[in-house]
């Protein structure tokens, strides 16, 4: 992979400059080893065919699956980190995510911080309100997506978060990523199967095939 435009900030848990991400020999069954950067303020678009291993790749680098290798934060190692503060720093959000309550607001800790992101995304602000049971494959999407980033994370792993939306919402999708970008300067890893998508979020391309990058 070639160096991205941005340069890499100190690791810090709170609010301001984002930390890089540096990847190194990490390695899973179908996967690697693999090793690149990701800089603070960098957006990336993992691409390659299905079942090559861009999902395994931001699983690996969340610590959700046994994986060998070193992951960085900026200067603080993913080993020596409990893995729930990792995955705050670190935040992985699958095509389907994962739900453990009956209804939405309950998976928000600040719904009303919340509530500009869900109506950006064409959310109702009351959708609090709804069960999970009610969603659509789309809005669960859009909910996993602003949960995420209710966490203040660093990094980003999205795994083709727009893929059952339609235009106008993946363009709502895109644009607050991308503003998150900015104003966080949090680095983005963002597989896609949209060549065209990738040109308009990425400032350059992983591709991913038999396990292996380049």
């Amino acid at each position: 992979m070639t160096a991205g435009p941005g340069a890499a900030a100190t690791a810090d848990d709170g609010p301001g400059p984002a930390a890089g991400l540096t990847i190194r020999d990490l390695a899973r069954p179908g996967l690697g080893p693999v090793s690149f950067t990701l800089a603070g303020g960098e957006c990336v678009a993992v691409r390659g065919p299905s079942g090559a291993g861009k999902s395994l790749l931001l699983r690996a680098i969340a610590d959700l699956d046994p994986n060998a290798g070193q992951v960085l934060l900026g200067a603080d190692d993913r080993g020596a980190m409990p893995a729930p503060r990792w995955r705050r720093r670190v935040a992985y959000v699958p095509t389907e995510p994962g739900w453990w309550a009956g209804t939405v607001g309950e998976h928000f800790p600040d719904w009303p911080a919340a509530r500009p992101s869900a109506v950006a995304l064409g959310l109702p602000a009351d959708c609090d309100g709804w069960t999970v049971q009610r969603l659509s494959t789309g809005e669960r999407q859009r909910l996993g997506l602003i949960r995420a980033l209710a966490n203040d994370p660093e990094i980003l792993l999205l795994d083709e978060p727009t893929s059952g939306l339609d235009v106008d919402t993946t363009a709502a999708v895109e644009t607050l990523v991308d503003q998150y970008r900015r104003q966080r300067d949090a680095g983005i890893l963002w597989v896609t199967h949209d060549g065209a998508q990738a040109e308009r979020v990425a400032t350059r391309s992983l591709t991913i095939e038999n396990g292996q990058c380049r």
